[in-house]
């Protein structure tokens, strides 16, 4: 087959070793330049995998469940026309190593082609100047602003209360749940210190009202701020007619249409669910996960990443013994290996089993529990039974649920939508923000997209340029980072110098118990300043933000470290990291001398 050529992965930066969760195209199909072959998946991230060259597809090297790096054959190709130019290098940002490289995509495919928009031709029930496309925080962030603007502004959410996934059945009820499996772990550690509480009798009905009433305490202040604003709230799942019309279905099957000037697009994701699992109410997401309806003995995490390690330190405290099962080689990946060391020597006696590089590959409910089968090097010989088993393995666009087509919006094959930098689609009018737009999938991501869109839209120069977004696990301990990671650094070829103060210096953290964690700063060789940072330890995530602030503002080691912390504080280790890697930290041994 000398006539053919190989269509290989390109370089696709933070990402090795990733699962195929779908193949795209087959021997036989025409294909061109810059189209989607398959598309990877690992923890919260995404990407399409697109081809180099157009051409006919001889043969498929890859099927779903297949691991894939740079370099790996993705099909063989009979050519025709030019290809397409090369991707630039992700090492390329060595040039410029003042930046540090921004989160990865989460598609790494050329523009969708833009469909052709349908024509309304009924009348409306409701006019605005803006409307604002699901009520989870970016969402909702959008619709205040734009009223704050002066916009005539309508938010359509499918739930009955605004916040969507993340309030209602995500960020913010785990994160009660955690608080509470906290609590409980802290309480149960105080028997060192002198202190000791009873065996904790959990009434799981209480558990889930407190779990509740958070979610309905912030939800009804959302409620209370858009009456405030004059913002028009529709309850029910909304579609494009057009692009100037949205039609909206109400629970009870009553519809409603809506004509608006310009339109911001928040529809969110939702979970991935693995095919050939079967329809168990034992079988659960996250949202699942969260009714708690029972605490399980023996529990199975598919996926190794946060929201499956955050669900899984809940559902632990509570009594259930863990087993995880990972395609990749490591859990939380994303975050540098020597912060989740820390956390998965604190979290062993949680899980029976670690299975790694290891995937699931069939289920069967019986009466007695969800029988498992895996396959690969960690897997056993023999399906295990587990009484609760979650699904954790990412999350997938809602882009192809909202008629975009008829507004003729663009929107990859995976359900992706493309965006400028003023979040703005293919359709001038029409803005998109949040999980649909692209990774990383995280509400703060989409709070300030939609401040920008909302901007834009009344006429600012706003423009979403942040330099980095930071990511916290809230598990116990807790792992946060941003920018820069030491393995970002080696795959590009920065020259760094590091700084790391370990917690067991930190008087506050031997004061709580808590000194196993650490703070590192990652620094320019040459320039010094910040690249990124990571935390772990018990409230990493509340002083990652510190970090986020210094890469934005461009900080450099002595700005840091010269930076009066106060003490004793778990703040202060912040300073004193970059204390270290300035060589002026005398809260440690003296360095040795070169």
């Amino acid at each position: 087959m000398s006539n053919t050529v190989e269509i290989k992965v390109p370089d696709i930066g933070d990402f090795k070793e990733v699962e195929v969760i779908e193949v795209l195209v087959a021997p036989g199909d025409t294909i061109q330049a810059e189209q989607s072959l398959i598309t990877v998946e690992s923890d919260k991230a995404s990407m399409e995998i697109p081809s180099s060259q157009a051409g006919v597809v001889k043969a498929v090297k890859v099927k779903v469940g297949d691991k894939v790096s740079m370099g790996s054959v993705v099909l063989d190709l009979e050519p025709s026309g030019a290809a397409a130019p090369a991707a630039a290098p992700k090492a390329a940002a060595a040039e410029a190593p003042k930046m540090p490289a921004p989160p990865p995509a989460a598609k790494a495919a050329p523009p969708a082609a833009a469909p052709v928009a349908s024509s309304y031709s009924g009348s409306a029930d409701l006019e605005c100047d803006m409307l604002v496309l699901g009520a989870g925080p970016g969402g909702y962030s959008a619709a205040f602003r734009a009223a704050d603007l002066g916009m005539k502004t309508v938010l359509v959410e499918r739930y009955s209360t605004l916040g969507g996934v993340c309030l209602n059945v995500g960020c913010i009820p785990s994160k009660a749940l955690l608080h509470v499996a906290a609590v409980m772990e802290e309480a149960k550690a105080l028997a060192d210190h002198g202190i000791t509480f009873g065996e904790p009798k959990i009434d799981l009905d209480k558990l889930r009202s407190f779990k509740d009433s958070v979610v309905g305490k912030l939800t009804g202040g959302l409620g209370g701020m858009a009456k405030m604003r004059k913002v028009t709230v529709v309850t029910g799942v909304g579609e494009f007619a057009d692009p100037h019309h949205l039609t909206v279905k109400a629970a009870d099957g009553k519809t409603q249409t809506i004509r608006f000037k310009n339109a911001i697009i928040a529809a969110g994701s939702q979970a991935v669910r693995l095919p050939f699992l079967p329809d168990d109410e034992r079988i659960v997401d996250s949202t699942g996960a969260l009714l708690l309806r029972s605490i399980p003995k023996k529990m199975l995490i598919v996926g190794g990443g946060i929201i499956g390690l955050e669900m899984g330190t809940v559902y632990s405290t509570l009594g259930a013994r863990l087993d995880v099962v990972e395609m990749l080689d490591g859990l939380m990946q994303g975050a540098d290996r020597d912060l989740v060391k820390v956390w998965q020597k604190m979290n062993a006696p949680r899980f029976d089993n670690i299975m790694l590089k290891t995937k699931t590959v069939a289920a069967e409910a019986r009466k007695d529990g969800i029988y498992v089968t895996f396959e690969g090097e960690g897997a056993p010989k023999e399906p295990q039974r587990y009484d609760l088993v979650l699904q954790a393995v990412g999350r997938s666009p809602n882009g192809k649920k909202i008629g975009a087509d008829k507004a003729g919006i663009a929107v990859t094959d995976r359900g992706f939508i493309d965006v400028d930098k003023q979040m703005r689609t293919n359709v001038p009018h029409i803005y998109a923000i949040g999980d649909i737009v692209g990774q990383p999938m995280l509400a703060h991501k989409a709070v300030h997209e939609g401040h920008v869109a909302a901007e834009a839209a009344s006429g600012e120069k706003s423009f979403f340029d942040a330099r980095v977004i930071p990511a916290v696990a809230y598990t116990d301990p807790e792992v946060a980072w941003v920018g820069l990671t030491e393995d970002d650094a080696k795959k590009q070829g920065i020259k760094i110098e590091k700084g790391v103060f370990p917690w067991a210096a930190s008087g506050r953290a031997i004061a709580n118990g808590r000194d196993e964690g650490f703070t590192k700063l990652l620094f320019d060789a040459e320039t010094h300043r910040i690249l990124g940072g990571g935390i772990v330890g018990t409230h990493a995530g509340d002083l990652i933000s510190e970090l986020a602030l210094a890469v934005e503002m461009g900080a450099d080691v002595v700005d840091i470290a010269k930076t009066i912390h106060p003490h004793p504080t778990l703040g202060e280790s912040v300073g004193m990291a970059a204390e270290v890697a300035e060589g002026v930290c005398t809260d440690l041994p003296p360095t040795r001398k070169k």
